[in-house]
């Protein structure tokens, strides 16, 4: 069971809500989320397009416009290159589109996975320059080629890189000595020269903002300026959602834009997925975005190319659209499967007492597609509570990604390592590499014997952002709830607690009878109604732990208990509206309960 806290920050909730017109829990959870300033408030609640940031704050971004503009004018061939994720699809695209409004000569490649690997690598530099290609441009990638790149540039290419990721770097004395690619442009936030005021932002967000100054610099028009920057909000909303960067400052403007753009999408491709995976587009969240819109997008370059996904993004009308996301969709159900095989695997591994004492799982399953390796790892993570990465057999050695958790920097923890790896990258929380198959157990064993993750680490740990009894809630407090969308990583959804709720009867629910409603009851004998959506047997084994063996099924027997007879727990609880046949009622998520 999760370790229970309940978030103390402290501020004049109530001056809060006058000032801004909320109900003073919806202050609380405010000041949880570390908004302090009535500045900050503000932008939180109503902050838009105009409050983010300068693109020209981006160190770089205003050279790289200078270069693209004089290769436009001067009809020089761009090729732009990608990666196969979300992030790097939706980049690519936004790149091409604004390029090409622009009136550049440019196509677009994404690395194959399979073939070619992450990033740029010097058979697509030969590519590039047997087409006749004048210019290379990097997008989610290309910050830690230095040698590819530079290999370019020997060979008379201009290359611009735009990446997001960490900066590669040697310690050499306990000093950081950071390498970056010696070439035209290099435009990534994470640079320590760079003033750009907000890292956090995704590769397709870094490409929107060189767009933004490209169109402007360029001239056009500014209706037609205006149409595209709107309509590539969308998949640079989408990428900012996928790419798990945090829903703080302008990303959460982004993405808040990106969503009410999406109830009539300007792109043919994401409205014809959002159509054919049957979302209400009106109701779209960050959620739709997450586990719904972003895996039909990443499916492809998984299982194929990530070309097809490109592919859809540029159809010309709905009509075309429509097939493409039918193929995506169909790519997705193939991952759902193949990934759930693949998760058994790494569980069926992790019986073995050989992992009792590992701090971080690095887990070899070779026959295992390697594009799954992330969403493995990261199942497993969120199972264990443990660093991990999930390797698998490549066409040369060894490919792997890895799942962090708070407090324990994957990219640093593997450079501690670099000498291992042929290749690797990312960030904090997630990061990729290759390597040859005789080195895993050394790697297995380095990786442990540096790391200093404690037993609290690992503590599983519930915040509470308000003790509220379910009978304050109302369909107004609803409502303001809602101005704190989008939740996501840094913007996590607020949860309540209600102490001594008496469980009167229970009802299973679903296709295969995994979830549950109960009846509930407060102390002023006050009904209501609780939805648990997952994980009923662990709640039916708990209870029965708790109270007596058979008081999960009398509970689930459907007679109604009574004050005196009711099984009472504390829950941890979030507040939704059920619409059903036209009516709608409050009921509450169960969350967590003891």
């Amino acid at each position: 069971m999760a370790k229970w806290f309940m978030a103390a920050k402290k501020a004049d909730f109530q001056k809060i809500a006058e000032k801004f017109h909320i109900d003073p829990v919806i202050s609380r959870i405010i000041r949880n989320r570390d908004i302090v300033t009535e500045e900050e408030i503000r932008l939180y609640l109503y902050g838009t397009l105009e409050d983010i940031h300068a693109p020209g704050l981006l160190k770089d971004a205003s050279k790289a416009v200078s270069i693209l503009k004089d290769k436009i004018r001067t009809k020089k061939k761009i090729r732009i290159i990608g990666d196969y994720d979300v992030d790097g699809i939706c980049a690519t695209y936004i790149l091409l589109k604004g390029l090409t409004v622009c009136g550049a000569s440019a196509d677009a490649v994404i690395p194959h996975r399979m073939k070619d690997g992450y990033g740029i690598n010097e058979a697509l530099v030969e590519d590039a320059i047997s087409d006749g290609i004048d210019t290379i441009l990097t997008c989610d990638n290309g910050i830690a080629a230095k040698e590819v790149l530079e290999y370019a540039k020997e060979n008379g290419l201009t290359c611009i890189v735009t990446d997001h990721h960490e900066i590669p770097f040697e310690e050499i004395d306990g000093i950081k000595k950071y390498i970056i690619p010696a070439v035209d442009a290099v435009i990534d936030p994470k640079q320590e020269d760079c003033g750009y005021p907000f890292k956090n932002i995704c590769g397709a967000l870094i490409a929107y903002k060189l767009i933004q100054l490209l169109l402007e610099d360029c001239g056009v028009e500014q209706t037609k300026a205006e149409k595209t920057m709107r309509e590539l909000l969308e998949p640079a909303g989408i990428a900012t959602v996928c790419d798990i960067m945090p829903l703080t400052g302008e990303n959460r403007i982004i993405v808040k834009t990106a969503l009410e753009y999406l109830k009539n999408a300007e792109n043919p491709g994401l409205k014809a997925l959002i159509s054919v995976n049957e979302l209400d587009a009106s109701k779209l969240t960050s959620f739709g975005i997450g586990f719904v819109i972003g895996p039909c997008i990443n499916a492809t370059g998984r299982l194929d190319t990530a070309q097809l996904a490109l592919e859809l993004l540029q159809a010309e009308s709905f009509e075309a659209a429509v097939p493409l996301a039918e193929a995506l969709k169909e790519y997705n159900i193939n991952r759902k499967e193949m990934t759930e095989n693949g998760v058994k695997e790494a569980e069926k591994l992790l019986l073995s007492s050989a992992y009792d004492n590992d701090k971080v799982l690095v887990l070899y399953l070779p026959d295992v597609h390697e594009s799954l390796a992330g969403i493995i790892a990261g199942r497993i993570r969120e199972k264990t509570g443990k660093p991990v990465f999930v390797l698998t057999k490549a066409n040369e050695g060894v490919k792997g990604s890895a799942r962090s958790i708070e407090g324990y920097s994957i990219y640093e923890e593997m450079t501690k390592c670099s000498h291992l790896f042929t290749k690797y990258g990312g960030h904090k929380m997630a990061a990729g590499l290759s390597m040859r198959e005789e080195d895993i157990d050394n790697f297995r064993r380095l990786i442990n014997e540096n790391c200093t993750l404690t037993e609290e680490d690992f503590e599983e740990k519930l915040l509470i952002d308000v003790p509220m009894p379910l009978g304050y809630v109302t369909k107004t407090l609803l409502t303001q709830l809602s101005l704190l969308e989008p939740f996501g990583n840094g913007n996590e959804k607020p949860v309540f607690a209600q102490k001594n709720v008496y469980f009167i009867r229970a009802f299973r629910m679903g296709r295969n009878q995994n979830m549950a409603r109960f009846e509930v009851m407060d102390e002023q004998e006050r009904y209501y109604e609780l939805v648990l959506f997952r994980e009923v047997e662990r709640f039916e084994e708990y209870m029965n732990r708790k109270f007596g063996d058979r008081t999960a099924e009398k509970l689930f027997s459907g007679q109604k208990g009574t004050k005196e007879t009711a099984p009472v727990m504390d829950i941890v609880y979030y507040p939704s509206l059920n619409e059903f046949r036209g009516k709608s009622s409050i009921q509450f998520l169960l969350q967590d309960y003891r």
